[in-house]
């Protein structure tokens, strides 16, 4: 795997020249990639490039150039979606390649040089892509391969269509998948550890990319706050995003935080409309895009939108013509707001998107870098993206990890506990069940009713450091760090918000104690607390209730119902770290009144 920053070891006159004569100008890293490919000719190629760096442009070059010495005689793009297969064929039109976009079967004219295809459309008709390669010689570039693996039919059919093609180009911003499913034509090479990841013939990574300017240092505004819900047993439960929660509570509290009849959705869009304000000012076309979870959600935040600008957001609901004309006509307008489910979470360009809402509770690292990389290419120098996130454990560390670089992981590590991190907090439960110590609600985890949410500023995650302290949304101290300017150099950024989180400190002793009615500690002395730090707090509370009932001679399940009675809150299964302690505390003073 070649993973590099060529600009390094390039003359100071490079990007200028074009010695592949299909672009006005070839990025270091295109143009390296470019040259390994010539000097080995392989049949098969994967490049992983970071979303924003210009995968397209070298994917045309390389195709111009095959075409240009007869290596191939056409070009089949297979693309995810019916937007990006659009895309596709409008950017090889601007460098002399002409896909058609709708074709479905028969010969194709005369005057194109290829089709452009989607997975979903390969799967309907495998043998159809076969036969034209067989035809001809062809170059098959298939647009973020790990869709390939999306279903065993998918992967069934692209392996049967083009294992006839002549070479394959294979392009992803994200090589890696949450599941095992093997993507095709991909090499996986076995590890000392035995386990199989993906190989790439040449990577391009966030970190290289960010070095080289060619995409956008991102800031994270991460918001926290208290939600409240309602169980289907009618236990009603309320937790703080970013306490440490069992799977379900947390799933439940991030969604009763994406409601859009509480308050945390409404406070986050209107401070992501102030940061956008900001930005403007720098970059007066800036855009800011709201990722929804389904259709239902993306409309009611439209309406937020309308109701706290004054102008109504573009709204993309679903993967057709229209939607796609939606996309293209906010991308070239300069309206603020756009809505979307899923669609415009990959491979969409819209250069302009400088703000994000991360609004779904989709938590895989790959949608997640697919969704950032929708705000991270890069204009011009200086310019800087805000993605605003929820307090959810697994999101802050995807982004405290942006440079990390991961392949497809096709084997799982078989040691005990490693393959599943919750196998021994199952254990537990199983236990607790056998000995009927109290009712875990296990089945009704799953079913729940939003109550209320409220939102509150978290922190600041920037290049791999936290900064900031807890303040109210709308509040001086939130508007500190919304206001940062959209047009900053990377260590400019950095200095700006120790500023801030320094001035904040300062600002925060002057006060009486009455007033710090949040708990206002700097982010790096605030972590967000894991969920193996939670299973500690269980395994001490069901110690000292197990060492509790030797001394009162009840049974634990008496205890830890008596616990919950004057505590408050629900099982312990589903209770926050707040919680925990509160019981803990209070059955060491049980015990204590004993001796």
């Amino acid at each position: 795997m070649t993973t590099t920053t060529t600009s390094h070891h390039l003359s100071p006159a490079f990007p200028g020249r074009a010695p592949w004569g299909t672009a006005n100008k070839l990025r270091a890293w295109q143009e390296g990639a470019m040259g390994k490919y010539i000097q080995e000719q392989p049949r098969d190629f994967l490049a992983v490039a970071t979303p924003g760096a210009g995968k397209t442009t070298f994917a045309l070059t390389l195709a111009s150039w095959l075409l240009h010495h007869h290596v191939v005689q056409q070009v089949t793009v297979v693309a995810p979606t019916e937007h990006l297969k659009k895309q596709w064929a409008e950017a090889a039109a601007r460098v002399g390649i002409k896909l058609d976009p709708e074709y479905s079967a028969g010969p194709l004219g005369r005057e194109y040089h290829g089709v452009a295809v989607t997975y979903a459309g390969v799967g309907v008709r495998p043998m159809l892509h076969r036969n034209r390669c067989e035809q001809r010689k062809t170059l098959v570039i298939l647009d973020e391969i790990h869709h390939a693996g999306d279903s065993k039919s998918w992967g069934e059919a692209c392996l049967e269509a083009f294992e006839p093609a002549t070479r394959r180009l294979a392009l992803t911003g994200t090589p890696f998948r949450s599941d095992t499913n093997p993507i095709p034509f991909v090499t996986y090479e076995e590890g000392n550890d035995g386990i199989r990841r993906s190989a790439a013939d040449y990577t391009y990574g966030y970190g290289n990319a960010l070095a080289d300017g060619v995409v956008r240092p991102v800031i994270f505004l991460s918001y926290s706050g208290n939600m409240r819900w309602r169980t289907k047993a009618g236990d009603e439960i309320e937790a703080r995003l970013g306490e440490p929660m069992t799977k379900d509570a947390i799933s439940q509290a991030w969604r009763t935080a994406l409601d859009p009849r509480g308050e945390w959705m409404p406070n986050v869009l209107r401070a992501a409309d102030r940061r956008l304000t900001e930005v403007r000012k720098a970059i007066p076309d800036a855009g800011a895009l709201v990722i929804a979870a389904d259709q239902d959600s993306a409309r009611a935040y439209a309406k937020l939108i309308r109701e706290i600008t004054g102008e109504g957001p573009a709204v993309v609901l679903s993967d057709d013509s229209g939607a796609s004309q939606r996309i293209d006509d906010f991308s070239h307008s300069d309206s603020r707001w756009m809505v979307a489910v899923r669609m415009v979470s990959e491979g969409v360009d819209v250069p302009r998107l400088a703000v994000g809402v991360y609004a779904t509770t989709i938590s895989t690292p790959l949608f997640f870098a697919q969704a950032v990389g929708r705000f991270v290419r890069s204009r011009r120098r200086g310019e800087t993206a805000s993605v605003f996130v929820p307090t959810i454990p697994t999101l802050l560390t995807f982004a405290n990890e942006m440079e990390v670089e991961r392949d497809h992981v096709l084997d799982r590590p078989k040691k005990d506990g490693e393959e599943d991190p919750y196998a021994e907090e199952d254990k537990l439960l199983a236990e607790a069940e056998r000995r009927q110590d109290e009712d875990t609600g296990e089945d009704d985890q799953l079913s729940f009713e939003a109550l209320e949410s409220d939102a509150v500023f978290d922190r600041v995650l920037y290049d791999g450091a936290e900064f900031g302290m807890q303040a109210h949304a709308g509040s001086e101290e939130e508007q500190d760090y919304l206001g940062i300017p959209g047009l900053l150099e990377p260590d400019q950024v950095q200095m700006l918000l120790q500023k801030r989180q320094a001035r904040q400190i300062a600002h925060s002793r002057k006060r009486p104690d009455a007033e710090a009615d949040l708990l206002e500690l700097p982010a790096e002395r605030r972590p967000v607390v894991t969920h193996k730090e939670l299973l500690e707090l269980r395994k001490q509370l069901n110690t000292l209730v197990g060492a509790y009932v030797h001394q009162s001679g009840k049974p634990h399940g008496v205890i830890h119902n008596e616990l919950r009675r004057v505590c408050g809150g629900p099982p312990s299964a589903e209770a926050t770290a707040g919680q925990l302690n509160e019981r803990i505390s209070k059955v060491r003073e049980w015990a204590t009144r004993m001796k």
